[in-house]
């Protein structure tokens, strides 16, 4: 486990079953960084917490299991969704993986069971978020090119430059004022609008 034990948000509607699972997930050598009865508590619990799982009874009220996955996808997307269940199947595992589940327990939950699903669930978390990351950086980058791209025409059409002396202009103007490449083409795009 990096970094220290796992924090897992534990949202059962059931008070016994939720104590019994919270032992469970003690004695695993999990944090247990808060716990709900129904899936809105579930969600808020992680939007305060931000576990790095969310262990979620598919029986909640008000807002079920899946519902509840549904929206941590969009407003937590840091932790990893495990679904407790009483029964599975194929069917269920398709449906519950398209709301951002990353790991199921068909209950009653056991010990030998939950380690092992919360730390594949949460290593996958751990590889979207960095491929989120990564995209992120890529999709920056992108934009940066074709900013600089554009403010390289402009100059190349408005001060009848080659793409080499345009591309040489940015540069030394962005080494010059000590502003990055994009942020000068930002400036002269804006400006000759």
């Amino acid at each position: 486990m990096p970094e220290g034990p796992l924090r897992v948000v534990l949202a059962v509607k059931d008070p016994a079953q939720r104590r019994e699972l919270r032992a469970m997930l003690e004695r695993l050598g999990y944090g247990v960084a808060g716990e709900a009865a129904d899936g809105f508590d579930a969600l808020e619990q992680c939007r305060a917490q931000e576990p790095d799982a969310a262990l979620l009874d598919e029986s909640l009220p008000l807002l079920d299991g899946l519902a509840a996955a549904d929206a941590l996808r969009e407003e937590c997307p840091g932790a990893a969704v495990v679904l407790l269940t009483a029964s599975g199947g194929r069917e269920q595992a398709l449906r519950a993986a398209q709301r951002g589940v990353a790991g199921m327990l068909v209950g009653p939950a056991r010990e030998a069971s939950l380690a092992p699903c919360l730390e594949l669930a949460t290593a996958h978390a751990r590889e979207l978020r960095r491929l989120r990351r990564e995209l992120e950086r890529m999709s920056e980058r992108l934009e940066s090119r074709s900013l600089v791209e554009k403010a390289k025409g402009r100059m190349m059409e408005s001060c009848g430059m080659s793409e080499q002396e345009a591309y040489d202009f940015l540069r030394k103007l962005s080494q010059t004022k000590k502003l990055s490449m994009r942020r000068v083409a930002e400036i002269l795009l804006h400006a000759g609008r």
